[in-house]
């Protein structure tokens, strides 16, 4: 190691020099459309009127865009399997998703409260499931890349012994991936 006249080791400005350039270069990356006049004021790729970033909430094509914007569950009544209007929207966003992305596929799960019996449960989910389907089918969606599953009572996103619980364990839920339709 050497040393300059102010006694400071040339292994300090070269530490000092990796980092003013480290700094550098991450600053650089705050703005990657900084030199795109084309996308001056819409923020980029995830900006107004934009796809947002591949794979997130904000990318219309994503999965996470599924669950979260267009909504991956149905709500039902108690020991009911009809789909109410307010779900016929959820449903309709989904058939539409389900079209534009034809390269998923989809389990509907159906599931119920914890009220009444085990074999009861298991049918009602699958009820549940079987109806969300159908609409799918319904709205054009091809029966090849929807399949149904019923957990009955075995799944419960809420615990606890009052309705408030009871009413968002009954639901269907749409889980996509990407695969092949069979």
């Amino acid at each position: 190691m050497t040393h300059n006249k102010n006694g400071a080791s040339s292994m300090t400005f070269l530490t000092r020099g990796i980092l003013l350039a480290s700094v550098l270069a991450l600053a650089a990356c705050t703005n990657p459309d900084r030199f795109d006049s084309a996308g001056a004021g819409t923020g980029g790729a995830g900006g107004v009127g934009g796809i947002g970033a591949p794979g997130s909430a904000s990318d219309p094509r994503s999965p996470a865009y599924f669950q979260q914007t267009i909504g991956d569950r149905v709500l039902f009544q108690v020991d009911q399997s009809s789909i109410t209007p307010e779900y016929q929207t959820v449903l309709n966003g989904q058939a539409e998703w389900l079209m534009t992305n034809s390269d998923y596929v989809a389990i509907v799960e159906g599931h119920a409260d914890e009220q009444g019996t085990r074999e009861y449960n298991l049918a009602l989910g699958a009820r549940r499931a079987n109806a969300v389907q159908e609409y799918l089918i319904s709205r054009g969606v091809a029966p090849s890349r929807l399949r149904v599953i019923s957990y009955g009572k075995e799944r419960p996103i809420e615990l606890c012994s009052v309705e408030s619980c009871y009413s968002q364990n009954r639901r269907a839920v749409t889980i996509i991936s990407a695969g092949l339709s069979s």
